[in-house]
């Protein structure tokens, strides 16, 4: 299905770069019978929340191209909206913006003999990321590599 979200990004980039918006991230999954082509936006380097006008209007715009262009062969939803409180960090530029607050990040291997990190993104570049995670009583700072890191986003601390 990455074909259909390369599309859909190519066909949504102009879209919110005319409207002064952020393209998060475009995914395309299947729940029960149903597709879904969901679109996630928000302002730049989330500024301000984005609102449901601005939603509809990308929403609009991009419905109309993908009429246009016809990329895709079965049934699907679309759904545009904000990434939320857990939005994803896929690009250099995510990362470096969410230095210091708190994070999830997943690495394909362990490291440290774990593969979940959850703590305070301390600063992000060439080397990867660097996250202070509490372990019970204990605070240990972990350099997580780029190439490591299978999926990262922001998070919710429930312990401040």
């Amino acid at each position: 299905m990455t074909e259909i979200t390369e599309v859909v990004e190519e066909l949504v980039s102009p879209i919110v770069t005319d409207l002064n918006l952020e393209l998060v991230e475009v995914e395309f999954v299947k729940e029960g019978s149903d597709w879904f082509l969901r679109v996630y936006i928000d302002t730049l380097a989330g500024a301000e929340p984005i609102d449901i006008d601005q939603c509809a209007l990308v929403s609009e715009r991009l419905s109309e191209e993908l009429d246009r262009t016809d990329p895709i062969a079965q049934n699907y939803f679309l759904e545009v909206s904000s990434p939320g409180a857990e939005r994803p960090l896929k690009k250099e530029e995510d990362f470096i913006n969410a230095v210091g607050q708190f994070v999830f990040i997943k690495t394909y291997a362990p490291i440290e003999g774990m593969k979940e990190f959850e703590g305070y993104l301390l600063q992000y570049g060439p080397d990867g990321a660097e996250v202070e995670v509490r372990i019970k009583t204990r605070k240990l700072v972990v350099l997580i590599e780029q190439n490591k890191i299978a999926l990262a986003r922001l998070a919710i601390d429930f312990s401040a």
